[in-house]
């Protein structure tokens, strides 16, 4: 049913694949969110979308996923994002459900980071020039939080919130017309990342530590949330900032100097592209925090590359003691929410939706995560079912998505189709080609 010719017969068997037990995966995937929609038809819908996001398109939006689906139009797809009534959120909190569900551990690691989008125009709600690590410079873009479940087994996006500067928190008549809640206030990427980790908490999501770069690591609010939760951490710091020792406040690259050569240890951050990433480790206990009455340990944790030299800064927490190998350990799940946003924007589209509004911006977003997770999953139940033969490296999520798109998905192209689609996209253009002459006109 799903092979087509012997060659394709081959690298099936080869790979020892199921695509039965793939498409039922998927729908076991959908039914889990059914109930958060009041209509069978924008169900459907979201299910035909995030198939989309799981083939092989170039682009994905809504005018190419229709496309591909052989609608005529991407009204539906529109539709779904901006106007049909179903709850986000909600598919949000059975999207973590489902990870969770996948990939538990007791000692988990919930990462938090920001990624950009860049964006041309001024319309699309909370764009601004604004850093981003995207471009590594300032650039017109739209910047979110996100949270990442990161686990032995597995790792994937379970959360998201979209950061609105001060240009937009101060501009009610902008929030307006960009659809934005007007409960929604200003607030720092920390305070965005301090409440998805709250909600995870919340939620029962079982996990041990939080884990983050030092635009986190340099929030003392975060910190006491996340220790108030019971959890550990290790956030990065700047080697300019100040911790608290016997000797009083000192910055951390000065306290750094002060280890002893055999102070240091070698340990790996986890498995890199190129095999073990090694690093040598050293650790220095700090007094509590103003204010904290948790007990526990607290210690900075210096990260130093042996070939160039390098020094990074890690604020580290445990509830109880815990040796160097865990505090490393830790620091190397950070990295999962690099991976996270590399495979869900290279292969669900995660920031190709060309939206503009807010709710369609949380309904693309949810999505495209979730449809990251199904990949993540299935990815590690296959490995799991069919072990790597010799002289393969384990399968990818990469890899699973490709074969799941040449199996299961295919092109719906009929020459009705094609036509209209044609029709559509040189209608489309024309209408862009007179606003963009008459907005010259009026200069």
């Amino acid at each position: 049913m799903f092979v087509s010719n012997n060659r394709d017969a081959a690298v099936a068997a080869a790979h020892s694949v199921d695509p039965d037990r793939w498409w039922t995966a998927y729908g076991a995937v959908i039914d889990r969110i059914a109930s958060r929609f009041s209509r069978y038809e924008p169900l459907r819908h979201a299910g035909g979308l995030m198939l989309g996001m799981l083939s092989g398109l170039d682009r994905k939006n809504c005018w190419t996923i229709a496309e591909q689906r052989g609608d005529l139009t991407p009204d539906r797809l529109q539709h779904l994002l901006a106007r049909a009534k179903w709850d986000a959120e909600a598919v949000r909190d059975d999207l973590r459900g489902y990870v969770v569900d996948a990939f538990a551990e007791d000692d988990a690691v919930l990462v938090v980071d920001e990624t950009g989008d860049l964006k041309k125009g001024e319309c699309s709600v909370g764009v601004q020039r604004q850093y981003t690590g995207t471009a590594g410079r300032i650039e017109n873009a739209q910047v979110a939080v996100f949270l990442t479940y990161a686990a032995r087994r597995g790792h994937a996006l379970i959360d998201r919130a979209l950061y609105l500067p001060r240009s937009w928190t101060e501009d009610p008549g902008r929030c307006k017309a960009a659809g934005i809640p007007a409960t929604t206030g200003f607030a720092t990427k920390p305070a965005l990342a301090t409440a998805m980790i709250s909600r995870a908490v919340q939620a029962g999501v079982p996990a041990a530590w939080v884990a983050g770069d030092e635009v986190y690591g340099a929030d003392p609010e975060l910190r006491r949330t996340v220790r108030e939760h019971g959890l550990g951490y290790v956030l990065q710091t700047a080697a300019n900032r100040r911790v608290p020792t016997d000797a009083g406040a000192i910055r951390v690259d000065e306290l750094a100097a002060t280890a002893p050569a055999s102070a240091w240890q070698t340990y790996s951050a986890g498995a890199g592209s190129k095999g073990p990433r090694y690093y040598a480790w050293a650790w220095i206990a700090l007094l509590p925090e103003d204010g904290d009455d948790h007990g526990g340990q607290h210690h900075l944790l210096i990260r130093r590359n042996d070939a160039t030299g390098e020094l990074a800064y890690l604020r580290c927490y445990s509830p109880k003691p815990v040796p160097l190998s865990t505090l490393v350990r830790v620091a190397g799940q950070r990295w999962r929410i690099e991976e996270s946003f590399q495979t869900a924007k290279g292969l669900t589209g995660l920031d190709q939706h060309q939206v503009r509004r807010w709710t369609s911006w949380h309904r693309w977003t949810t999505l495209a995560m979730l449809a990251h997770a199904f990949l993540a999953v299935a990815t590690a139940i296959e490995r799991e079912h069919a072990p790597t033969p010799a002289g393969l490296i384990e399968l990818t999520v990469n890899e699973f998505r490709r074969l799941f798109d040449a199996l299961l998905l295919g092109p719906k192209h009929s020459i009705d189709t094609l036509l209209a689609w044609s029709r559509w996209r040189r209608r489309h253009q024309a209408r862009a080609r007179e606003c963009h002459y008459r907005r010259h006109q009026h200069q």
